[in-house]
C-alpha cells in the first residue's frame, strides 16, 4: 500500500471493509507507529500490545471507547498529565462505564461485576441459551433462508445478556423492541463519519436497571435482579444504585454488540467454507477452537485506546505524556512474530487462544466466557437444524467476488448484514 501517511484510519471510509492491507503496512514501519492525521500511536505489535495493557501506571483508559473524537476537554501539557485526566475524565464519552475506568475505582466496579457473572449462574443462562438458540430458529427456519444478524444474532445475544441479569422474560419484547430497533446505533461508537460520540449512550438501559434495582431493594425476592440490587463491593460498602446499573447496562450493552459481530464473522466462515462446515458437523470437539481462531482472525473489537500520564517508550518509539495510544487487537492477533501465517483461517491452530480480542490485563472482557457459550451453542443448534448453510449468492455474489457490507467504524469490526440460505431439518 502506498502513500500510508495520505490514509486516515479513522475517516477513511474505504479501511472499513479490509482494514488488513493498511494494518500489515502500518507493521512494515514497526510494531508502534505514530500516524500523522490525528498524532496517534498505533500500536499493531503483539507484545507491545501486551505490554501497554499492562502498564496501567503509565496508560489511562480514560479515552478506551473515544480516542482522539472529541479529544480531551483542555491542553493536555507537561510530563505528567495524570492529576489533569482525574480532574477532567468525567467529561470525556461513557466516563462512567468500566472500561473507561483506572484503579482504585475499576478494581471496586470489576468485582461487583464479576459477584454477578459467578460460574453458577453462566451455568443456568447456558441451559437458557440453548431454549432460545431454538426459539430464534424457529422464527425463519420454514423459510430455507434468513438475514442472520437481525434475525438471529441480534435477538439471540440481546436475550442472553437479559435472562443473566435477571430481566423479567415479560420484560423481553420491550428490550428487544429498545435495542434491536436502532441497528444504526453501532455507528455512535467509533464512528468514521464526523459526528461527535455522544456522551452517554446508555440511557434506556440506565433507567430500566436503576428501576429494577430500586424495586429489589425496598422488595428482595428469590431472584437474580435481587442479588444484582445486593451485591456489594470488596469491602462490604453498598454501592449507589446509579453504580449497580451502570455496571449492568455495560455487560449489556458492550457484550452484545461485540458477540453479533462474532456470530457474524463464524457464520460467514461456515457458509462460505462447505469443508470446515463439513468438520465441524462431524467433529463438534473442534468447534471451541474454531471460535478462538474465529476470534483471532476477525477481532470483533478493532482496538482500543489508551491515553499516556507520563512519557514512556513502547516499542522503540517514544511516547510523551498526553499521547493517544490505539492498541490495534485486529493487528496484534495477525503479528507474523507471534502467529505463523496470520493471514489464513486455521481451525486446528494451536496457539488460536493467544489472541488479544478480549483485550489483555486488568480489562480483559469479563464477558469473554458468556461470548464464546453463546457462539458455541449457536453453531452447535444451528447446525443440528440446518443442512447445508450457504451465503446467499443473490445478496452477496459468488464465491470469490463476495460483496459485504461492515460496521462503518474504527473499534468494531464485524458485518452489518449476513444473507444465509439452507435446507431446514427437523
Amino acid at each position: 500500500m502506498s502513500d500510508i501517511d495520505a490514509m486516515d484510519f479513522f475517516r477513511d471510509e474505504s479501511l472499513v471493509d479490509d482494514p488488513y492491507p493498511y494494518l500489515e503496512t502500518v507493521r512494515e514501519l514497526g510494531p508502534v507507529w505514530r500516524e500523522p492525521n490525528h498524532g496517534v500511536v498505533l500500536v499493531t505489535g503483539y507484545e507491545e500490545a501486551i505490554e501497554v495493557f499492562h502498564d496501567t501506571a503509565t496508560f489511562s483508559s480514560c479515552n478506551s471507547v473515544s480516542g482522539p473524537f472529541p479529544g480531551f476537554p483542555v491542553e493536555l501539557e507537561g510530563d505528567d498529565v495524570g492529576a489533569l485526566i482525574e480532574q477532567y475524565r468525567d467529561q470525556l464519552p461513557m466516563s462512567d462505564q468500566l472500561p473507561t475506568l483506572d484503579p482504585p475505582l475499576h478494581t471496586d466496579h470489576r468485582a461487583l461485576l464479576m459477584r454477578l457473572i459467578t460460574p453458577k449462574r453462566l451455568n443456568e443462562n447456558e441451559a437458557f441459551m440453548w431454549r432460545l438458540a431454538d426459539r430464534q430458529i424457529d422464527e425463519f427456519l420454514e423459510k430455507g433462508e434468513c438475514e442472520f444478524i437481525s434475525e438471529f444474532a441480534g435477538p439471540f445475544t440481546l436475550l442472553v445478556i437479559a435472562d443473566l441479569l435477571g430481566v423479567p422474560e415479560a420484560d423481553h419484547e420491550t428490550f428487544r423492541t429498545a435495542l434491536q430497533g436502532n441497528r444504526n446505533a453501532d455507528r455512535a461508537i467509533g464512528s468514521t463519519d464526523h459526528d461527535s460520540m455522544a456522551h452517554n449512550p446508555l440511557e434506556f438501559l440506565y433507567q430500566q436497571f436503576t428501576a429494577y434495582v430500586e424495586e429489589r431493594r425496598r422488595d428482595p425476592q428469590d431472584d437474580v435482579l435481587t442479588g444484582l440490587a445486593t451485591a456489594t463491593f470488596p469491602d462490604g460498602s453498598t454501592p449507589d444504585v446509579l453504580d449497580v446499573a451502570r455496571v449492568a447496562a455495560n455487560l449489556f450493552a458492550a457484550g452484545q454488540e461485540t458477540t453479533v459481530r462474532l456470530l457474524g464473522t463464524a457464520f460467514q466462515l461456515i457458509g462460505d467454507d462447505p469443508e470446515l462446515q463439513q468438520t465441524l458437523r462431524d467433529e463438534r470437539d473442534r468447534i471451541p477452537n474454531f471460535v478462538e481462531e474465529a476470534l483471532r482472525f476477525e477481532s470483533p473489537i478493532k482496538g482500543d485506546f489508551r491515553l499516556s500520564r507520563v512519557a514512556s517508550t513502547v516499542g522503540g518509539v517514544e511516547v510523551p505524556a498526553g499521547t493517544t495510544v490505539m492498541v490495534l487487537n485486529g493487528a496484534a492477533n495477525r503479528d507474523p512474530r507471534h502467529f505463523e501465517c496470520p493471514a489464513e483461517f486455521r481451525v486446528d491452530r494451536p496457539n488460536a487462544r493467544h489472541h488479544i480480542a478480549f483485550g489483555h490485563g486488568i480489562h480483559t472482557c469479563p464477558g469473554a466466557p458468556l461470548a464464546r457459550s453463546e457462539v458455541r451453542v449457536s453453531i452447535e443448534r444451528l447446525l443440528d437444524r440446518m443442512a447445508d448453510i450457504r451465503i446467499s449468492e443473490s445478496v452477496h455474489g459468488p464465491a470469490g467476488a463476495r460483496r459485504y457490507d461492515y460496521v462503518p467504524t474504527y473499534i468494531l469490526r464485524g458485518l452489518s448484514r449476513l444473507n444465509l440460505e439452507f435446507t431446514p431439518v427437523g
